[in-house]
């Protein structure tokens, strides 16, 4: 189901350390020092709320960053160590008022039980604006942190022989999001009674073991925690090929894309509603957003100068998996506009420099779009699931 006029864009950020860019921590605005604080998190969250951005996700991982695709690197001229991103978005969300908070849960090493509350949690304090991006790990080292399975070693995703082990790690997840969706409606929303004068806190037959038994999991549940106010906290994912697309499409209620040109788009487009209508889903609301890696200045040469000074201080030209846009919020501007004419129903922006193209994005880009009447010019929604014109879902365990 196409979800969003193409006139009426969805935004997000995609925040990760100082940027994107692996030398963007050698930047004047960067603040390195302050990169493991509450306060560096809670300004880049609200410079994003300034700009009625849907929401932010937060990046996170299981094994300290490299540039190399299986296994650490040496390198120390680059941020190493992260903050975990649940905990990011817990400090953040009393901190904010409307904008969603998306923290990254990676799904191979953790357990579906543990994450559901977390993100339940996150739900209750932030009144309803949390949310989950699932994600695998295909590395034998993050394994080897937990030393309860191995990880077939691959090449890369797209390998002839990798396409078994991917497949599997994308249908772990699959079922992942299944069990967290069902632990989330494990408690009905008038479950708690809470009356002192009869002492009946909770209504017993408002909770439901959730009986769970997969390839992967045999969870019994209830969950320990109440029902999220949303009911159902949205779900994403990032999908570069079919079989992640399949997840987003079984699973998911907003995907994440990497078109280079609008061929890609409409051909991502396209599989993803097929898949979408093959899980029985063709009715529902599916966002698929774009990413885009971007450097933002008032002038295109500008732009090219800052990622060329940046590939030089990293020692090499900076690529990406997602197109790198490199130039003016009104080339950027038309750029989201044409791609969501074919199909795309919002972006996931990704800042080379959090601390430089963050508040081009919200200082530059989003006036831009709201000129054009393409962008909110208020928020219009007090929970993640209002601000992407997603329903609040019945619960699943509730009587008729």
């Amino acid at each position: 189901m196409s979800p969003t006029p193409a006139t009426s864009l969805h935004l997000a950020v995609a925040l990760d350390g100082t940027g994107w860019h692996p030398a963007s921590w050698r930047e004047p605005v960067a603040r390195p020092r302050d990169l493991f604080t509450a306060g560096y998190w809670t300004d880049l969250v609200t410079e994003a709320e300034h700009g009625l951005l849907d929401f932010v996700t937060v990046e996170d991982g299981l094994g300290p960053q490299s540039s190399h695709f299986l296994d650490p690197d040496e390198r120390t001229d680059q941020v190493r160590g992260r903050l975990d991103a649940v905990l990011i978005a817990s400090r953040v969300a009393p901190l904010t008022r409307h904008i969603g908070l998306v923290p990254t849960v990676i799904s191979t090493h953790t357990e579906p039980f543990h994450i559901s509350k977390a993100i339940a949690t996150l739900d209750h304090v932030s009144s309803g604006r949390a949310g989950l991006r699932v994600q695998i790990t295909a590395r034998p080292n993050e394994a080897a942190h937990f030393g309860r399975r191995t990880v077939a070693r691959i090449e890369a995703y797209d390998h002839p022989l990798a396409r078994k082990p991917v497949t599997d790690l994308f249908d772990e997840a699959a079922d992942y999001v299944e069990v967290v969706r069902r632990l989330w409606d494990s408690w009905e929303d008038d479950a708690e009674i809470r009356d002192t004068a009869t002492g009946r806190f909770i209504d017993r037959d408002k909770l439901h073991y959730i009986d769970f038994e997969g390839r992967h999991f045999r969870v019994k549940g209830p969950s320990i925690t109440p029902r999220p106010p949303q009911g159902q906290p949205p779900v994403t994912a990032l999908a570069h090929q079919s079989v992640p697309y399949r997840l987003v499409a079984r699973q998911g209620d907003v995907g994440y894309v990497t078109p280079h040109d609008t061929e890609q788009v409409r051909a991502v487009v396209a599989e993803i509603r097929a898949e979408q209508s093959s899980a029985g889903r063709a009715g529902q609301v599916l966002h698929v957003f774009g990413d885009l890696v971007v450097f933002l200045d008032d002038e295109q040469a500008a732009a090219e100068d800052r990622r060329a000074r940046l590939d030089s201080l990293a020692a090499e030209p900076y690529t990406s998996d997602a197109r790198v846009f490199t130039g003016t919020a009104g080339q950027l501007a038309d750029l989201l506009q044409e791609w969501a004419a074919h199909g795309l129903s919002g972006f996931r922006l990704r800042p080379a420099v959090a601390g430089h193209d963050l508040p081009a994005i919200t200082r530059r880009l989003v006036p831009e779009l709201q000129r054009r009447g393409a962008f909110r010019t208020a928020y219009e929604a007090d929970t993640l699931r209002g601000l992407l014109g997603l329903a609040r879902p019945a619960n699943r365990y509730a009587a008729a």
